[in-house]
C-alpha cells in the first residue's frame, strides 16, 4: 500500500510537466504527508491542472464521507469491478505528484524500521491516482483522491508487497486525458508502471508520527539500497 509520502518540492513537477496548470496558490514543502490530509493533485480538467484535494476517495454516490478513510488506496488489478473506482477510472483520473513514499521495514527483532524511497535519478514520482466530487446534503462539494498501488518490484518486495503505480513521464498525458476513456485503455497504461528505478534508505523514526512534517524525516540513517538497473520487474499484474 502508500500510506505515506512526501511532496517537497511541487515546482519540480510542474517544470517536467509543463502542460499541467500549477495551483493558484503556493504548496508549501511536505514531508509526511498522511491519509485525511490535503494533498495536491494534477486532475484530469481540460486543461489538467493541480488542486488541492483530500487524500481518501469519497465516491460521488457515498452516503457518509467517512468512507474515503477506507479507500486511500485502490488496487490496479481491481478497478474495473469495485463500485467505488470504476466510474472514476473511466471519467475522474488523476496523478498524485511525489517526492517520495515511506514503508516499513520488519527486523530479525520483530521491531519496524521506516525507509524512504525516491527515483534514483531523483526525478518526481507520478503516482496514478483516481478522485471524484461528493455532494454534502448542504450542497458543498468535497474533492478527494485515492493513490493506486500495484505489486511491488523487486527492490521494494523487502519491505512491503504492494508500491504505489508510478506512471512513466510518456504516459502520463494519456492519463490525464479529459473526457470519459476505455476502462482497458487505463488498465494497459497501468501496466506500463514498473517501479524499478527506484532507491530505498532507512530513514528516523520521527516519521512513524504524522505530526511530525519536518525535514528530518526524510534524513538517511543508513545506507541506500538501489534495484539492478539490468533487472527488470516481473509482470506487475503476475500474481
Amino acid at each position: 500500500m502508500c500510506g505515506r509520502f512526501t511532496m517537497v518540492r511541487l515546482s519540480d513537477f510542474t517544470d517536467m510537466f509543463p502542460w499541467i496548470h500549477p495551483p493558484e496558490a503556493g504548496v508549501p514543502p511536505r514531508y509526511n504527508i498522511a491519509p485525511g490530509q490535503p494533498v495536491a493533485a494534477a486532475l484530469n480538467l481540460d486543461p489538467p491542472r493541480i488542486e488541492l484535494v483530500r487524500w481518501g476517495l469519497v465516491p460521488a454516490w457515498a452516503d457518509d464521507p467517512t468512507i474515503g478513510n477506507r479507500l486511500i488506496n485502490a488496487r490496479a488489478e481491481s478497478l474495473a469491478h469495485k463500485p467505488s473506482f470504476f466510474a472514476p477510472l473511466r471519467r475522474r483520473r488523476c496523478i498524485v505528484p511525489a517526492s517520495g513514499f515511506y514503508e516499513w521495514r520488519r527486523e530479525a527483532d520483530g521491531s519496524k524500521t521506516p525507509v524512504y524511497i525516491t527515483a534514483a535519478s531523483g526525478k518526481p514520482l507520478p503516482f496514478a491516482g483516481l478522485w471524484d466530487v461528493w455532494c454534502a446534503p448542504d450542497g458543498s462539494e468535497l474533492r478527494t483522491c485515492t493513490i493506486i498501488t500495484v505489486p511491488a518490484s523487486p527492490l521494494i518486495r523487502q519491505v512491503h508487497n504492494r508500491m504505489p503505480a508510478i506512471l512513466p513521464a510518456e504516459l502520463c498525458r494519456k492519463w490525464l486525458s479529459a473526457g470519459e476513456a476505455a476502462a482497458d485503455d487505463m488498465k494497459r497504461v497501468l501496466k506500463a508502471c514498473a517501479g524499478d528505478d527506484l532507491v530505498l534508505r532507512p530513514v528516523s523514526k520521527l516519521v512513524n508520527d504524522p505530526r511530525n512534517d519536518v525535514p528530518q524525516c526524510i534524513q538517511p540513517t543508513g545506507a541506500v539500497t538501489g534495484e539492478d538497473r539490468n533487472r527488470r520487474a516481473p509482470g506487475l499484474f503476475d500474481q
